[in-house]
């Protein structure tokens, strides 16, 4: 069975006539697919041309348990069917009390849990900090070159990347210090990874020195791997050894789970499989299927010390999105997609291994589980960015079918964030096709090149 099938130039009729509409959405919101969604299921989008994609944007990372659901969907409607918002602080309702419950179960490490409850990513990070400063009466934040926690003013201070999401919207928040990341294939002078953890950390103390004073730092905010960044996963010491940091200087360890969270490692956090255990962990995304979701869980010690009404807003914590985060746990466990996780993630690194051998342009392959993704260079001994290469290979699978999304400082980074539901033969196809782009795209660059001497 084919499960690509695109019937028209994109956009087609139906969604050109829309997309060339004057309408009222500001530009800050451009759009990725030329096409307007009709309908979705698992891994696959039909828009209203009936062209069919395969998707492995998922999201960017929000389908986990991917388009609609049955299960998602049943709940979603017999709840609305019931009640669909009160705020939790003025008519509690049982769905969050449960999902609490459910996610502090399973959070690494022995100490007792709590939870609480936001509207996205961004909110969970900015809570997050606020709960490190009251309990810890500090007001510091270190944070990693790389880093992206969202694009409120306090998240888009901790965010790394400058386009196209810190141009022009300074000042930012004061008191946050950010130190290198170890990302092995592009630090400076190509020692092992190893080599790369220990000087990372050697300069993670050398800020207590020559820029704040540990004693007033609140907290330190990490990605367990950098998304946005590239999915740069860090030596596995380096980790602990930043955990251990934080611990001797009485530092909230907050690890941002928002992208890693819910199976994408294989493991249902990436602090798992690192082996460590935050203070507070923040997480989003998949959490609900989709729906506006997030949340904080972390040592009750911790959790606690924001006081009564020291973080909150009116719609955290939905009873909808609350009771459809429950069914994703439940098809989490019960269709083993940890599990599932590691099989999708061994069939693309088998796959990307043999394609680095047809096309010179592939520079690093890296992840864990099913968080892949391949970094496209020029030049393998200077390391250039194929910023337009990446581009065009995007380009040239979507209008094949397959929507695929970049990622990387240099926008040369191609992420894969494949719904976990996926089937084999779903994921094969589209890897066909990413394959003959990736080939094509490269002998265009190889001619462009000896055209150029």
């Amino acid at each position: 069975m084919n499960y690509l099938n695109i019937k028209t130039t994109l956009p087609g009729p139906r969604s050109k006539e829309i997309l060339n509409e004057k309408n009222s959405v500001a530009r800050a919101f451009g759009t990725f697919v030329p096409a307007i969604i009709d309908y979705a299921r698992g891994a696959q989008v039909w828009d209203l041309d009936g062209n069919q994609f395969i998707d492995l944007a998922g999201g960017v990372g929000s389908l986990n348990v991917g388009h609609s659901h049955p299960k998602v969907v049943d709940v979603i409607q017999k709840q609305a069917d019931k009640f669909t918002h009160t705020d939790f602080t003025v008519i509690p309702y049982q769905s969050y009390f449960k999902l609490a419950e459910r996610l502090c179960s399973k959070m690494p490490g022995v100490e007792e849990k709590k939870a609480c409850f936001f509207n996205s990513g961004t909110e969970a990070v900015e809570n997050a900090i606020k709960i490190a400063r009251k309990a810890t009466g500090r007001r510091s934040v270190i944070c990693f070159k790389g880093a992206f926690h969202g694009r409120t003013m306090l998240s888009l201070s901790l965010t790394s990347k400058i386009k196209p999401y810190k141009e022009g919207m300074g000042p930012f928040f004061n008191d946050i210090y950010r130190v290198p990341y170890p990302y092995v294939y592009r630090w400076e002078d190509r020692v092992c990874s190893e080599e790369v953890s220990n000087r990372a950390i050697k300069m993670l103390k050398e800020l207590f020195v020559k820029q704040v004073d540990p004693n007033d730092v609140a907290a330190l905010i990490i990605e367990p791997i950098q998304g946005e960044a590239g999915f740069i996963n860090p030596p596995m010491p380096y980790l602990h050894q930043v955990q251990e940091v934080c611990n001797e200087y009485g530092i909230v360890f907050i690890v941002d789970e928002v992208q890693t969270g819910y199976g994408r490692t294989g493991c249902f956090l990436a602090s798992e499989y690192y082996g460590i255990e935050p203070d507070l962990i923040t997480l989003g995304k998949s959490i609900a299927a989709g729906l506006p979701l997030s949340a904080i869980i972390g040592k009750e010690r911790i959790m606690d010390s924001a006081g009564d009404g020291a973080v909150g807003g009116t719609f955290v914590g939905n009873p909808i999105a609350c009771t459809a985060a429950l069914a994703v746990l439940d098809i989490y466990e019960e269709e083993n997609l940890g599990e599932r996780a590691n099989k999708i993630g061994e069939k693309i690194d088998q796959w990307l291994h043999q394609l680095k051998n047809k096309s010179h342009l592939i520079g690093d392959i890296r992840g864990v589980g099913a968080m892949k993704a391949f970094e496209l260079v020029r030049d393998h001994e200077t390391r250039e960015p194929a910023d337009e290469e990446t581009y065009e290979i995007i380009q040239r699978c979507l209008h094949k079918g397959v929507i695929l999304f970049k990622a990387g400082l240099y926008n040369n980074v191609i992420r894969f964030l494949v719904p976990l539901v996926i089937t084999d033969d779903q994921l094969e196809e589209a890897l066909d096709v990413i394959e003959e782009c990736v080939i094509e795209v490269t002998h265009q660059y190889e001619r462009q090149t000896v055209a150029h001497g």
